[in-house]
């Protein structure tokens, strides 16, 4: 049932509350040590949720691929779980084309099927910046470079999925999509960077591109879901200001709305193992459930009137294509 969890977030409480953890979530999939055969690919693994997520799915005994920039600080983050010959780690610089590309080689050099590609890394509001290659932070970091690593992981998807378990791709967008669309007459921001604009960008980029996917190959097997993991304490908000923080440190709402990572790491870890989802997709989630349209309030779930603008997301589609230089317009 895609409505199993509903009644988990009906009164939070704050972090470590009823609300599930990523290891509930596969535990009430009775999924653990059933998955030797299936491949996953986890991004952001050195902190935060993707920990989080890791630990979850190397429950389900699939062999798993963990990215970072850096190794050392993964291997640190994720402890013991590295010593499994099931895990894999694998450097990723989301800041690099380049990188991606590399990374993307490596993997396809050693596995023929992708099962689950969970598109977690990201940044969130830093001072203005560019990628090496050229594109504002946020929308190079968390959009470009995870559009590439898809389309050229898109063959092993492909392959791995079955009349049992269609392949999926999970991309964390974040109720911050809701606080921008994408500015096709500025992409970078250029003259007028806004830290907050950038991020809502970016995640309007992760929904679109989840939309895309499921209508380019959702016919043949692979689906894709946009997630908002909501509110979590990481340090994702390291470049929050600190009036911001002490007002959000005193919101009562916020407070209680806030997870811990592991209930943090369980929304993208039900859109990559439920049962209820297979043969599903294009759709955003949030709690642990298929969300609805926002209609009013400031934290009130739900996505943006702008969320499904299939017009707006093949312009995004086409425009990445070219800037990624996968094709020209």
């Amino acid at each position: 049932m895609t409505d199993r969890w509903v009644s988990a977030f009906q009164d939070p409480a704050g972090p470590g509350d009823s609300r599930p953890t990523a290891k509930q979530i596969v535990e009430a999939e009775t999924i653990k040590g059933t998955w030797s055969q299936k491949v996953v690919l986890v991004t952001g693994c050195s902190a935060g949720i993707g920990v989080e997520a890791a630990h979850a799915l190397a429950e389900t005994g699939a062999t798993l691929y963990l990215t970072a920039r850096n190794l050392t600080k993964a291997e640190k983050a994720l402890g013991d779980l590295v010593k499994s010959d099931r895990v894999h780690l694998l450097e990723l610089d989301l800041n690099s084309l380049a990188s991606v590309r590399r990374a993307a080689e490596v993997f396809n050099s050693k596995e023929k099927k992708l099962n689950v590609l969970i598109a977690n890394a990201g940044v969130m509001a830093p001072p203005e910046g560019r990628t090496d290659d050229g594109f504002e932070t946020q929308f190079g970091t968390n959009h470009l470079a995870h559009f590439l690593l898809i389309n050229l992981l898109m063959p092993t998807l492909k392959a791995a999925a079955s009349s049992t378990f269609n392949s999926r791709i999970v991309i964390l967008s974040s109720v911050a999509h809701r606080w921008a669309s994408v500015n096709f007459d500025n992409i970078n921001f250029d003259g007028n960077y806004d830290p907050n604009a950038a991020y809502g960008q970016s995640k309007t980029a992760n929904l679109w591109t989840a939309n895309a996917l499921e209508r380019r190959f959702g016919s043949e097997g692979v689906h894709a879901w946009s997630v908002h993991p909501g509110a979590v304490a990481t340090d994702l908000t390291k470049y929050m200001d600190e009036e911001t923080k002490k007002a959000n440190g005193a919101n009562e709402y916020i407070q209680k709305i806030l997870k811990d990572p592991a209930q943090g790491a369980a929304a993208e870890t039900w859109a990559a193992v439920s049962k209820a989802l297979e043969g599903k997709g294009g759709l955003y989630i949030e709690d642990c459930q298929i969300s609805k349209e926002w209609k009013e309030g400031q934290h009130a779930p739900g996505y943006a009137a702008h969320a499904y603008d299939e017009a707006s997301e093949e312009k995004l589609w086409n425009l990445s294509l070219k800037l990624v230089g996968l094709s020209s317009l």
